[in-house]
């Protein structure tokens, strides 16, 4: 009985702690057309998603991002990771972009893209996200943004094989800058964002944050403690990148 309540104890607390998308739901399946699965040797390493026809963006913090670009390949139109899915479109990677300031002590300028081996096909299930442009207005204080992913569902390392969704509310930047949140580590190319044990998690990285339908994150430091409310997710801002994109997708 003993070993009981402990186990259960332990499969509450993951689930309240845990590396995931805390509090969200499964996605409707290829709801959101331009989510990909980043795979090296087979295995899905985190997210990304398309923003056009031969581009997509992810984060530099992604596995596959670090590593040479043989054996990466990127799946478009999935739902399920596993199940054979008439969707789905499999391409390799023939480059990879890693943006070239990227800090490792903080994750600053946390942004990558990978270039496929030919263009999609558009389809319901299969086409690019428009990303927020230089000029735009990025989401403020309390506007509530959307993400997505196949992150962790518990600290015990259970993964979903459905994508999930979750929306969420932006944070106070000066409150992630704080001592107790993020500190120095925080910085103006990041925003922040999570609510009362919802949040993104280890797995869920290189994914989208969109603001009204549009492009405006990509998901960085999950968290390591998902669900806490001293440590949101972080997000790089888009817009601060237009002119790194727009140079490296002319190559």
């Amino acid at each position: 009985m003993n070993r009981l309540i402990f186990a259960t104890l332990l499969l509450y607390a993951a689930s309240q702690t845990g590396e995931c998308i805390t509090g969200g739901k499964e996605a409707i399946a290829h709801s959101p057309p331009y989510m990909a699965s980043l795979q090296w040797n087979g295995k899905y390493e985190c997210g990304g998603f398309l923003i056009s026809s031969q581009w997509v963006m992810s984060n530099y913090k992604c596995p596959v991002c670090c590593r040479r670009t043989s054996g990466v390949k990127v799946v478009l139109g999935a739902h399920s990771l596993s199940n054979a899915e008439d969707t789905k479109q499999t391409f390799e990677a023939t480059a990879v972009y890693n943006h070239p300031d990227f800090s490792i002590s903080n994750y600053d300028n946390d942004i990558a893209l990978l270039k496929l081996d030919k263009p999609i096909t558009e389809s319901d299930a299969v086409n690019p996200v428009t990303f927020q442009r230089e000029s735009s207005s990025d989401p403020e204080e309390s506007d509530v943004v959307e993400t997505a992913g196949w992150g962790f569902l518990n600290n015990l390392g259970e993964r979903p094989d459905k994508l999930q969704e979750l929306s969420i509310k932006v944070k106070q930047q000066w409150l992630c800058g704080r001592g107790d949140h993020y500190g120095t580590k925080f910085t103006s190319n990041m925003l922040c964002a999570a609510e009362r044990l919802k949040d993104t998690c280890d797995g869920d990285s290189g994914g989208p944050l969109l603001f009204k339908g549009i492009a405006v994150g990509i998901t960085s430091n999950g968290g390591n403690k998902c669900g806490s409310s001293k440590k949101p997710g972080l997000y790089t801002i888009i817009s601060h990148y237009t002119g790194w994109i727009d140079s490296t997708m002319t190559q």
